[in-house]
């Protein structure tokens, strides 16, 4: 299935990843606008539009000259809000689907 999600939104998903799961940690400095640009093979514009909502959210601070850094607490509220998200918006299809199909929470964990 094809993502038809804006590609800074996709790019925005794959930062907010990598600094949950710590591969950008609290203090540690981001990759550059082009180096990350050029790492996804995406328009530097696109992925400066992907940080500045970061820092628009209070996730990132800009040291300039230097770079930016993701904020203490990022991982945190990143992570909070990416439950809120998959809550809201996709576990309502998800729970539907398993009634249709009769599965249960125990059925999931037995495949796992």
């Amino acid at each position: 299935m094809a993502d038809t999600r804006p590609v800074y939104l996709r790019l925005r998903e794959q930062i907010a990843a990598a600094i949950i799961e710590g591969r950008y940690g609290e203090g540690e400095m981001l990759p550059s606008v082009r180096a990350f640009a050029a790492e996804q093979g995406a328009n530097p514009l696109t992925v400066a539009k992907a940080y500045q909502q970061f820092q628009a959210d209070g996730l990132i601070r800009v040291q300039r000259g230097v770079g930016m850094f993701v904020r203490e607490g990022a991982a945190d509220a990143l992570r909070r809000a990416e439950r809120d998200m998959f809550l809201r918006e996709e576990w309502p299809a998800i729970r539907e689907r398993m009634e249709r199909l009769g599965l249960s929470a125990a059925d999931l964990l037995d495949h796992a």
